[in-house]
């Protein structure tokens, strides 16, 4: 098969979320950090599809239901009867910031690579044209999960697929436990080929004094193409030596920037899989992370996603 009908697929969970409007009435949707980015891979034109668990129910349906309208791969969903996706409450907490409070212990998508079959999931990763993944992906497994999942992606690897991760490091997803979050990581970053972390994240959980230092702590892991976000301070790419500084082409003031992130790895992605160089793909990625974070919700309309 060739790359070109090849897909990327992004690993992790989708959850159903109840945001409060300004009316304090809650308005009902669907999200998650790989699931958002692989809707706007679609959106974009890059064939792309969602590895994740859900339930039997008409939430988990729902769920499908808008992957499939947003032309995401669903083949990998896998159904748990009796089981119920994860469930995120959103509203205003102190100074308007954004506050989530999220119930996802007993989600499907924890058990992704313990349950029946899942040598089937790990199997499809070996055909994809990329894998996309994130530290809230690695916070849902089990060791046992982690050890499949890990084994997987090198695998796939060796098979000439390439790998990209978003550190997206939130503490509560670890329950505290930095330590064991390093850990995990560190066994990730042995199997990426494109990095594209946050620095406030990676300030949280390394201590990084700069993304510079998150370059090179990157580097050492022997990751070829890194690119740092660093909100409105512009993103910084590197690769075989070269460093290069991508200003954001606007300043947004965000009615809501829940997926800012997510929308700059798709449309990042996205360029460099259409063939564009580092500087064009990271430009690409400000120009949908300033459109998502024009609109409240982590899906934008879909009049107000493209990516030029």
């Amino acid at each position: 098969m060739k790359d070109a009908e090849k897909r990327a697929i992004c690993v992790g969970d989708a959850t159903i979320e109840l945001a409060r409007g300004g009316d304090g009435r809650f308005a009902l949707a669907s999200a998650g950090d790989t699931f958002n980015t692989a809707i706007y891979l679609a959106r974009a034109g890059q064939p792309a599809a969602l590895a994740t668990a859900l339930g039997d129910d008409p939430y988990s349906d729902a769920i499908v239901a808008l992957a499939a309208a947003e032309g995401v791969g669903i083949d990998l969903f896998v159904r748990v009867p009796g089981r119920l996706p994860a469930l995120a409450l959103l509203d205003a907490g102190p100074n308007g910031a954004r506050r989530t409070h999220l119930w996802n212990d007993a989600q499907p998508a924890r058990d992704l690579f313990e349950l029946p079959n899942w040598s089937l999931t790990a199997a499809a990763l070996t055909s994809a044209r990329l894998i996309y993944f994130s530290g809230i992906t690695l916070s849902l497994y089990s060791n046992v999960g982690l050890g499949r999942f890990l084994a997987a992606v090198e695998l796939a690897r060796t098979a000439g697929v390439r790998v990209a991760f978003d550190g997206n490091f939130r503490p509560a997803g670890w329950r505290g436990d930095i330590g064991r979050a390093r850990a995990v990581y560190a066994e990730a970053l042995k199997r990426v080929d494109i990095a594209l972390p946050s620095y406030d994240d990676e300030a949280l959980l390394w201590g990084d004094a700069s993304p510079q230092a998150t370059i090179e702590r990157l580097q050492a892991f022997g990751i070829g193409e890194i690119v740092v976000k660093n909100g409105v301070n512009s993103a910084t790419v590197a690769s075989a030596g070269h460093h290069e500084a991508v200003p954001v082409p606007e300043i947004v003031t965000p009615v809501d920037s829940c997926a800012a992130g997510d929308g700059f790895n798709a449309g990042y992605l996205a360029a460099r899989l259409a063939g564009h160089n580092l500087a064009e793909a990271a430009q690409a990625a400000h120009r949908l992370a300033g459109q998502v974070i024009r609109h409240r919700g982590a899906i934008v309309p879909r009049t107000g996603a493209a990516v030029h």
